[in-house]
């Protein structure tokens, strides 16, 4: 019996191939271009932050906690502080933490799980995706109508709950978003083996897609809280005080229909100063601006690593 030519192997012939393959020039070039812009921008970025570093650091030196506690003014550079930047700040964070993640959460678990493949829920989408686009300042206008006018007897007008209803419009549509491309990156398998179980969708969807998708959730929760943190625009049109902000003695939740202020709005105020001693004032609050943003980042960062292990 005749026995038949064994041919080569598959991996021979791709091997062979590949290497008499000509050089591949342009996919070099592309990618030394590649390699070219991100060096550039880490250069970038080292450059601004040496340059702030340079001019903030004498600052903490010379005055450490004082400057941290100190009230805003734009008279006397000796006693002005970031105090009052810090906690507008992180009570404006409050309204984004509450309210634009359980609702951009919600509406993008709806427009992923729930509804259908109609025309309507199409035009849903495609605005919210446009609505990302959307400048800062034209938020600002929008709850300068809103917040401000309208609602003005439940929000008291320009105050930290203006501001902050605003940012949360602000960051909503970034929210679904990231959301709802989370939620369809979870596999079908996970949705078919709870069905096949006898669980409920809103089961399923509570005890398995959710927790999937909770490392790209909070993907979004992170680029939200950069963007609303660092906007200044919004803020300015909806009342935060770029001056001296007068207290008093009132509690914690009375402070949300009070007058208010944010650390860029303090960064934007002290910048377009003439005296020059409020440089490196400028450059100092933009420290605590980058550790506050950073602290902020962290948290969520550290609980996605947690959701990426257990899955």
């Amino acid at each position: 019996m005749a026995i038949a030519a064994k041919g080569p192997r598959t991996s021979d012939v791709v091997a062979q191939q590949l290497r008499g393959r000509s050089t591949d020039v342009k996919g070099i070039i592309f990618q030394a271009a590649l390699l070219f812009a991100l060096l550039l921008s880490l250069l970038i970025l080292l450059v601004l932050i040496a340059d702030v570093a340079r001019g903030g650091l004498g600052v903490f030196q010379e005055r450490g906690g004082e400057f941290l506690r100190g009230r805003l003014t734009v008279v006397s550079p000796t006693t002005a502080g970031v105090g009052q930047g810090i906690v507008g700040s992180l009570l404006l964070l409050i309204f984004v933490v509450l309210m634009a993640f359980p609702v951009g959460v919600a509406a993008a678990i709806y427009l992923e799980e729930y509804a259908s493949d109609t025309r309507f829920n199409r035009f849903i989408d495609v605005n919210i995706r446009n609505l990302a686009g959307v400048p800062s300042i034209v938020y600002g206008l929008l709850g300068l109508v809103i917040f401000v006018q309208v609602l003005a007897p439940l929000t008291g007008g320009k105050t930290v709950m203006a501001g902050g209803l605003t940012l949360a419009i602000l960051v909503l549509p970034i929210v679904i978003i990231t959301s709802m491309e989370a939620l369809r990156a979870v596999p079908d398998s996970i949705r078919e083996a709870g069905f096949g179980v006898g669980a409920t969708r809103w089961e399923v969807i509570r005890s398995h897609v959710l927790p999937a998708a909770a490392p790209g959730i909070l993907t979004g929760t992170v680029l939200s809280i950069s963007r609303a943190i660092g906007e200044t625009a919004p803020l300015l049109v909806v009342g935060a005080t770029t001056g001296l902000l007068a207290t008093g003695g009132r509690g914690f939740f009375e402070s949300f229909r009070e007058g208010y202020t944010a650390l860029p709005v303090v960064v934007f105020r002290w910048t377009s100063l003439p005296n020059e001693d409020f440089r490196a004032l400028t450059s100092a609050a933009i420290i605590v601006l980058l550790i506050m943003t950073l602290s902020a980042n962290a948290i969520a960062i550290i609980l996605r690593n947690r959701y990426e292990r257990k899955w």
